[in-house]
């Protein structure tokens, strides 16, 4: 079917109208910063604590503006009879953004993880030489890093975390579990909890621990110990004819 004649022209003033019939929004910046989207592409900065020098980043980057220098240093023996090692140091990284294109490549092939995106954009420069981050400014990019979600909300949960989760709702049953425990004898009112003010723990007031008023440990009111209350000990009866009776 043939367009219409006069239809893109149609199309292209009903888009103006709807813009004039919108209100006018005016960004505030500086003032005001923009809300960017986690993920802008802004800056790089480097985490050389995972830099190995493995140059991958340098080879891939379609504008080679990417600068490594490097050089091997012998690391002795962990252990008697081992053998040295050798390893990376790195000397130079540095990105020329005058030249990037910000495709994000170099961040993509970086097996280790040390190159992220910064959304910070504010590094315009008048000499076009100071474009050429060298690693100590890289490094600082990195404080601009925004953290990666923790989770991906559609993916399934660590099994770290369900063995935990499982354990110490385990842990919680056993404790509801258990039976209290049951007072034992001598718990009631007079002891050492809830007594009445003024008395020692399990005494009545005025007295000493575990007495009754005015006896000694262990005796019934008014006696001694091993004695009926109210008598003492006395000799038996003697016969006038000398016995006992």
């Amino acid at each position: 079917m043939a367009p219409i004649p006069g239809s893109g022209l149609a199309k292209g003033l009903a888009v103006t109208l709807r813009t004039m019939t919108k209100k006018t929004v005016t960004a505030q910046y500086p003032d005001a910063q923009p809300e960017l989207p986690p993920r802008t592409r802004g800056v790089i900065g480097l985490f050389e604590e995972n830099c190995t020098v493995c140059m991958l980043c340098a080879r891939e980057c379609p504008d080679w503006c990417i600068y490594i220098d490097s050089h091997k240093e012998t690391v002795p023996a962990a252990a008697p009879g081992g053998r040295e090692r050798s390893r990376n140091v790195l000397d130079r990284f540095a990105i020329d953004f005058a030249l990037c294109m910000y495709c994000g490549i170099c961040i993509e092939v970086c097996p280790f993880d040390a190159l992220f995106w910064s959304p910070e954009f504010e590094y315009a420069e008048t000499d076009i030489h100071e474009l050429t981050h060298e690693r100590d400014k890289l490094r600082d990019w990195m404080w601009t890093v925004p953290a990666p979600p923790a989770l991906d909300p559609g993916a399934e949960e660590p099994k770290e975390i369900a063995a935990a989760r499982k354990t110490a709702e385990k842990l919680a049953a056993a404790a509801q579990a258990e039976p209290t425990p049951e007072p034992g004898p001598g718990t009631g009112t007079g002891t050492q909890a809830g007594a009445t003010p003024g008395t020692q723990a399990g005494a009545a007031p005025g007295t000493g621990a575990g007495t009754q008023p005015g006896t000694d440990a262990g005796t019934q009111p008014g006696t001694n110990a091993g004695t009926q209350p109210g008598s003492t000990p006395q000799a038996k009866p003697t016969d006038p004819q000398g016995g006992e009776s």
